[in-house]
C-alpha cells in the first residue's frame, strides 16, 4: 500500500454523506454500492466508511470511476492489514494518509469538519475471533484503542458526530444489546473480556466528547437507540446485509436508511 498524500486538515463542504458500514474487502458489494450511490442519491460524492474495510485501493479507484463517489474516509476497524497500515500513519503521526485517488485512512483519533459540523473519528476495536486467527496474517495487535488514543481524543474538545467502528459500551441499541448477551457465535471469555476493555474506551471518550450522534460498525447487526440524555447511537450492518447503508444530513444528523427494495431496484435497474 502506498502514501500519496498526507493532511491534518480535513475540512468538507458536503450537507449529505453516504455512511457504510463494515465492507471485508467484498469487491463485489462494491460494485453493488457504485450502482446504488449515484441512482439513490446523485448528490453524495463521499462515504463515510466505518471499519473493516481492508479493501484494495487501486480497485476501488476502478468501481468508483465514473461514479458521483470522488472520496472516502476510513475510520479503520480491528479486521485491517495493520502491517501495511501502520507504517502509513507512523511516518506523519495525526495525519490522514490518501492511499488512493479516492481512498483516505484516517488516524486515531481524527477530527474533521463535515458541513459545517466538527466530527471526531475513533477507528479500532478488539476481535473476538483473535484466537482463531494467526498473529501476524489474520491480527494484528494494532487494533487496539489505547490509553493515548482515548487521552487524545478527549483532550480534542467535544463533537457533534462521532465515527468509531468499535460499539461503546452502555449501548442504547437493543440489538447490540442481545448481541453481547447471547454471544452467538461462542467467542471465548478472553476475548470477550477484551471487547468489553475496548468498549469502555470508546465511551469513555463518547462521554467527553458528547456527540449528538455515534456511528459504528464491528458488531453485524444494524439498529439504533438514544440516551436518557439524548444521544443517539447508530450500528450499521455489514457488508450484503440490510443496513449497512445511509445517507447523513448534516444539518439536522438524521440518518435516512434505503429499504430492500429501494436498494435491489437501483442495483438491478428494469428487473
Amino acid at each position: 500500500m502506498e502514501a500519496f498524500e498526507h493532511t491534518d486538515r480535513i475540512v468538507l463542504d458536503d450537507q449529505r454523506v453516504a455512511v457504510c458500514g463494515d465492507w471485508h474487502g467484498n469487491i463485489g458489494w462494491l460494485r453493488t454500492l457504485a450502482k446504488v450511490l449515484p441512482a439513490l442519491a446523485p448528490d453524495v460524492t463521499t462515504i463515510l466508511q466505518l471499519g473493516d474495510w481492508w479493501m484494495d485501493p487501486a480497485v476501488t479507484d476502478e468501481v468508483f470511476a465514473g461514479t458521483s463517489i470522488t472520496q472516502i474516509y476510513v475510520t479503520l476497524g480491528n479486521h485491517e492489514p495493520w502491517s501495511e497500515i501502520t507504517p502509513l500513519l507512523e511516518r506523519q503521526p495525526g495525519a490522514a494518509v490518501r492511499v488512493s485517488a479516492t481512498t483516505w485512512l484516517l488516524p486515531r483519533p481524527a477530527r474533521l469538519t463535515i458541513g459545517g459540523r466538527s466530527v471526531i473519528s475513533l477507528g479500532g476495536a478488539a476481535s473476538v475471533d483473535r484466537l482463531w486467527r494467526i498473529s501476524g496474517a489474520g491480527w494484528w495487535p494494532d487494533e487496539a484503542i489505547t490509553d493515548d488514543h482515548v487521552a487524545m481524543a478527549v483532550n480534542g474538545g467535544p463533537a457533534d458526530l462521532m465515527l468509531t467502528h468499535e460499539s461503546p459500551a452502555r449501548t442504547p441499541v437493543r440489538a447490540v444489546r442481545e448481541v453481547l448477551r447471547t454471544n452467538p457465535m461462542g467467542f471465548p471469555d478472553e476475548t470477550l473480556a477484551e471487547s468489553k476493555e475496548s468498549r469502555a474506551r470508546v465511551a469513555k471518550v463518547w462521554d467527553a466528547v458528547r456527540p449528538e450522534l455515534l456511528m459504528h460498525g464491528h458488531m453485524h447487526v444494524a439498529g439504533g437507540g438514544a440516551t436518557k440524555d439524548g444521544r443517539r447511537v447508530a450500528s450499521f450492518g455489514r457488508d450484503t446485509m440490510q443496513g449497512s447503508l445511509a445517507f447523513l444530513d448534516l444539518s439536522t444528523l438524521r440518518l435516512e436508511v434505503p429499504t430492500v427494495q429501494q436498494m435491489r431496484a437501483a442495483a438491478f435497474p428494469g428487473e
